[in-house]
């Protein structure tokens, strides 16, 4: 195995000297890598075959479904819904805190700031230029 490994290299070199190398399609970009390095690599081709088919492991699921509620109590002020939907975002951060997982923390002003930054995406780049 360490002689392919050399005779590869080898190979490598002699053809980035000559130039073989050079204006490759992609050349300075930055690697697309799909594999997660936090992942054992026994299960990467699993994982990689549930996220090409739409799946998402619970813990996402609870974390998407509680930004959902956020977006909602950002439009409610007061009311019935608005203490079910903070009902269902307290059972949502118990689980996840069962699980081990991280929570969403909301404040006061949380539910507002989202708000803005989803209505507005691309206000900070405006601010820029």
């Amino acid at each position: 195995m360490w002689f392919m490994a050399q005779l590869a290299e080898k190979r490598i070199e002699e053809a980035r000297d000559r130039g073989d190398l050079d204006n490759l399609p992609g050349a300075g970009q930055p690697l697309q890598l799909d594999d997660d390095p936090l992942v054992p690599e026994h299960q990467r081709m699993a994982y990689r075959i549930l996220k090409n088919s739409g799946y998402l492991p619970p813990e996402l699921e609870m974390h998407k479904e509680a930004v959902e509620i956020v977006l909602q109590l950002a439009k409610i002020d007061a009311g019935a819904e608005k203490v079910q939907l903070l009902d269902r975002l307290a059972r949502i951060n118990l689980w996840l805190a069962e699980t081990g997982k991280r929570q969403l923390v909301v404040d006061e002003g949380y539910a507002e700031r989202v708000a803005q930054r989803v209505s507005a995406p691309n206000a900070a780049c405006d601010r820029l230029s």
